[in-house]
């Protein structure tokens, strides 16, 4: 690693580049306070003062951060994050750094063919935005339960406990933000915890995608094809993005059929179930649909509170329950932005002082606004749909089955699914108490008939755009 005069110069010509792309402003807030502790081929260790400096630098500024590196030494870079406001610049925290071998070390160690009690216990490949609270955070004590989540939760756990044996594969599915990923590092947390020895590997398939295509031009698929089928328990994250990669495909088909074979724990997340990932091959859709799937919805305002004030303690800093109810009351569509607006409020007041509800709303004008905006409800998508093809709201819940009310009915619940976060138990039973597959039906019919009649696939562009304008 490099040594610390080495270390000064590459973070000043890295703090140029950062003041050259973001305001004077947020450099002094949020990064004068930054310390360049060590740096490997592929990983960068920087101390910050606090938490909210981790977790505020993680969720807003983390690609000028890596912009701002790459720029300088040519190369990608994982960021890993200590909370030493005392530790930040003295040397101590290189020196504790130093004495642990880099990421890419230990990755070439495994690879090169270490005795099973040599190799690392557990592999971690974040993407360019890894979770808010960073990995070591992702754990089931740190998860809140509610109803939009307490089956998905029970799974993971049973998971952990009896990996390869409960449910396998587990297939979580819900919308962005909702604790998917959460949940999946827990798993491996857990697993590791118990056998520390387990080989868990967690990856985005974007990433399995960018690594297939690299072992390919550099002639190493064996290394990559080890990395992946020798591992206890693998993590895939967000498996849509294989949808169209017909290489990507066949090579992930034979890693699940080896895993499974020898009794391996895989767990998948999307943001749809199996059946609704376009342009994947049906046999992959078969095996995710073996073992367990499992949706997460949004959390109901009660466990947003929950989830808030569990946050805010981690925070260290003191959110009155007002204003963690405000948040939570105006924003719902995804934890990882209830956990923005609170990192935002508790930054504020850290700086500040006692806050208002009315100052609340100023700073978060934004993101109420953007909520707001994504907030469409079923009952908007049904009147448009209704008043387009000229039949009574009253149908879009009736049980009358002709074609001129149950095309309009089915293309409603396609819209609700498509412009809502609304699961497919919540979009059935404003149509009528219908159940999850009629929904799921009525989206795929949906869908072919676009295809091939283009006369309503413009009509239904147009009902959106209605939608989207608020009717």
């Amino acid at each position: 690693m490099p040594a610390n005069d080495q270390l000064e110069t590459l973070w000043n010509h890295v703090s140029n580049h950062l003041c050259a792309s973001i305001s004077p402003d947020a450099y002094s807030r949020w990064f004068s306070g930054m310390k360049l502790c060590a740096a490997s081929d592929d990983a960068i260790w920087l101390a910050v003062p606090d938490s909210i400096h981790q977790l505020w630098i993680e969720m807003n500024y983390l690609p000028a951060l890596q912009a701002a590196f790459g720029a300088i030494t040519g190369a990608h870079h994982r960021f890993r994050f200590e909370v030493n406001e005392a530790a930040a610049g003295t040397g101590e925290l290189a020196g504790a750094f130093e004495s642990a071998a880099p990421i890419a070390e230990a990755v070439e160690e495994t690879e090169a063919g270490l005795a099973p009690a040599e190799a690392p216990a557990m592999e971690i490949a974040f993407d360019a935005e890894p979770p808010v609270e960073g990995r070591d955070a992702c754990t089931f004590d740190n998860f809140v339960v509610g109803a939009s989540n307490e089956y998905a939760h029970a799974a993971a756990r049973a998971v952990a406990e009896r990996p390869g044996r409960s449910y396998n594969p587990l297939f979580f599915f819900g919308g962005s933000g909702l604790g998917k990923t959460h949940l999946m590092h827990a798993i491996g947390a857990e697993v590791r915890a118990k056998k520390p020895r387990a080989r868990v590997v967690y990856i985005t398939s974007e990433e399995f995608t960018n690594q297939f295509i690299a072992a390919l031009q550099t002639h190493s698929i064996a290394k990559f094809r080890k990395r992946f089928r020798q591992a206890d328990v693998l993590l895939i994250d967000d498996v849509h993005f294989l949808a169209g990669k017909e290489r990507s495909q066949e090579e992930f088909f034979h890693t699940f059929n080896a895993l499974l074979d020898g009794n391996k724990q895989i767990v998948l997340s999307s943001d749809r179930p199996p059946a609704e990932i376009k342009d994947l091959e049906n046999r992959l859709v078969t095996r995710f649909e073996w073992g367990h799937t499992t949706e997460i919805t949004r959390p109901d305002e009660e466990t947003r509170v929950a989830i808030l004030q569990r946050k805010a303690e981690s925070l260290e800093v003191d959110v009155p329950r007002y204003l963690l109810e405000f948040i939570a009351a105006g924003i719902s569509s995804s934890v990882r932005r209830l956990q923005g607006a609170l990192i935002r409020v508790a930054s504020w007041i850290s700086l500040h002082g006692p806050m208002s509800t009315d100052q609340a709303e100023e700073l978060l004008r934004d993101m109420l606004q953007q909520e707001a905006r994504n907030g469409l409800s079923i009952d908007l998508i049904q009147r448009c749909v209704a008043a387009n093809f000229d039949i009574r709201l009253a149908d879009m819940v009736s049980r009358k089955r002709p074609a001129s009310i149950a095309v309009p009915r089915q293309l409603a619940m396609y819209l609700a699914r498509e412009l809502t976060t609304e699961s497919y138990q919540e979009i059935g039973g404003a149509f009528g108490g219908r159940d999850h597959g009629t929904v799921m039906h009525a989206c795929r019919a949906s869908e072919e008939r676009m295809k091939e009649d283009a006369a309503l696939r413009r009509r239904v562009a147009a009902i959106r755009s209605q939608i989207e304008r608020g009717g």
